[in-house]
């Protein structure tokens, strides 16, 4: 009997062969004919693989990716390509004027910033990046308070004790090295993650919670370069589970900071501090007036906005401090500008940290900093989401739902004169080129969601440069390819910044 109803469901699934191949294929051929009307004339691939699309690509080598785009972008007056990706239709810019218009339309009705293309599976739906109109306006008035001169200041002394530190790390690892190369890319993230710690919530993390910390932290970065498959056991899923427990433990240091700021006099000492004693200072204000206690931002809430602080100064500041070791190492002349312009204001053998006023006299310095995040833009592209249909210029219309990458570095070289040439004199008062191509700079942004912390990460580059290059000999190990761009997930230098290290001072300074 059993083996009857076998041979009649065989034979039933025999004769449903042709009409599941024929679904099949319809569907396959609607997915074909749904990308191909949302192309239109748009540069971009005329086929593309069932659901997948260029996914494999993308994750397995995203560099030679998005220079596919953009070469199709170039290849064409429009100034945009597309492409398709695990069932979502993509649209790269790289005309500068059109990335203005998708930074300038963040709300509702229009484009929704997502920071990563999974970006609300990741970080969660607290997150600063997806907040926008008054809401938003009111968080960024409230964070100001992280990042004025005085709290700039506490932070400058934090950053150069800990770069120091890891300076004296870095050489005795070459010695023992040697004759071999030492490796940055690492180590250059994790003094960044330690300062990112101690500069945000300073002695609210223990030792043991940082070392916890820091392997979350790994696992959500390998998570973000991989497929999202959420289930158990994939990278994805274990990024995202991290990413929960950063922001909780982030949530009980806002917690502990706020009950320390509660006490009588006492005084910030990282950005927590800076936030919670702005926030207790206005309960306290609206008590004594006898006002209706404001609304504050709750410890969860900051946790996770301290996350996605952690996360735009992490991964892009690592990004900036490799290429200015390459930039420089393969500019000897702004090397020697810079060394002469740092000993000239700041001594190592003082034993003292750079004060606020030294950092600004600083000035070629400075220039060499921001050439270096112009001409390797770290936060590359910034992804959104078209949340209605949006007439992107007079002949296309961006679709619903498509996932839009304005090209920050595509903007930054463009206009300037000579872009692809790294030239920090460009920035110089006499000529003044980022204030003449303003609109091109958009390593930070721009519009609403323009980078509040620029100016920290801006100085944290500065200083980093000023102190590696007065008290370190360097020289990198050049091999063919070295300096091509690798997405990890900013970019960074092909082979991760192999170098050669020796001090350059008869003594590190003891600060």
């Amino acid at each position: 009997m059993s083996s009857l109803l076998n041979k009649m469901m065989i034979t039933s699934l025999l004769q449903l062969t042709p009409y599941l191949l024929s679904l099949l294929l319809f569907l396959l051929l609607l997915e074909q004919i749904s990308y191909l009307t949302k192309k239109r004339t748009a540069p971009g691939p005329p086929v593309v693989l069932p659901f997948l699309g260029n996914a494999i690509l993308l994750v397995r080598n995203p560099t030679r990716f998005w220079d596919r785009q953009s070469a199709l972008a170039k290849s064409s007056p429009l100034g945009f390509s597309s492409n398709y990706v695990i069932g979502k239709f993509i649209l790269f810019i790289r005309d500068t004027h059109l990335s203005h218009k998708i930074f300038a339309n963040v709300r509702p009705d229009a484009f929704a910033l997502v920071g990563h293309p999974f970006g609300k599976k990741l970080f969660g739906d607290h997150n600063l990046i997806y907040m926008t109109g008054q809401k938003h306006k009111d968080l960024r008035r409230r964070i100001a308070p992280n990042f004025t001169p005085k709290a700039l200041s506490t932070y400058t002394a934090l950053q150069q004790i800990i770069i120091l530190h890891h300076l004296q790390n870095w050489l005795r690892l070459s010695s023992q090295a040697r004759p071999d190369p030492i490796t940055l890319r690492f180590l250059v993230r994790d003094m960044n993650l330690e300062t990112s710690q101690t500069v945000f919530v300073g002695p609210y993390l223990g030792p043991a919670a940082r070392e916890r910390f820091k392997s979350d932290y790994n696992l959500f970065n390998v998570g973000l370069m991989k497929l999202p498959i959420d289930l158990p056991g994939t990278a994805f899923r274990n990024a995202r589970l991290a990413v929960s427990r950063l922001v909780e433990t982030l949530s009980f240091c806002a917690e502990r900071s706020k009950a320390r700021m509660e006490i009588a006099n006492s005084e910030p000492t990282c950005l927590i501090d800076f936030w919670m004693h702005e926030t207790v200072q206005e309960l306290r204000n609206a008590a004594q007036a006898g006002s209706p206690e404001p609304a504050v931002v709750s410890e969860v809430e900051i946790g996770a906005h301290l996350f996605d602080f952690l996360f735009a100064a992490q991964d892009a500041s690592t990004s900036s401090l490799l290429w200015a070791v390459t930039l420089l190492d393969s500019h000897p002349e702004v090397l020697a500008k810079v060394r002469e312009e740092v000993t000239g204001i700041w001594s190592p053998e003082s034993d003292s940290l750079i004060t606020a006023e030294q950092l600004s006299r600083m000035k070629y310095t400075h220039a060499v900093g921001r050439e270096v995040v112009r001409y390797r833009a770290p936060a590359t592209m910034v992804p959104h989401i078209a949340s209605v249909d949006f007439p992107l210029t007079e002949t296309y219309t961006i679709p619903k739902g498509t996932i839009v990458f304005p090209s920050a570095y595509e903007s930054c070289l463009q206009g300037f004169s000579d872009p692809e040439r790294f030239d920090p004199d460009r920035f110089s008062d006499e000529r003044q080129e980022d204030r003449i191509y303003k609109r091109n700079y958009l390593a930070f942004g721009a519009g609403a969601h323009q980078c509040v912390g620029q100016r920290y990460a801006l100085n944290h580059l500065v200083l980093f440069i000023a102190m590696f290059c007065t008290l370190i000999d360097f020289k990198r190990l050049r091999t063919d390819g070295c300096d091509d761009i690798e997405f990890v997930p900013t970019i960074c230098p092909k082979d991760d910044c192999k170098v050669f290290l020796s001090p350059r001072c008869t003594r590190l300074p003891s600060l």
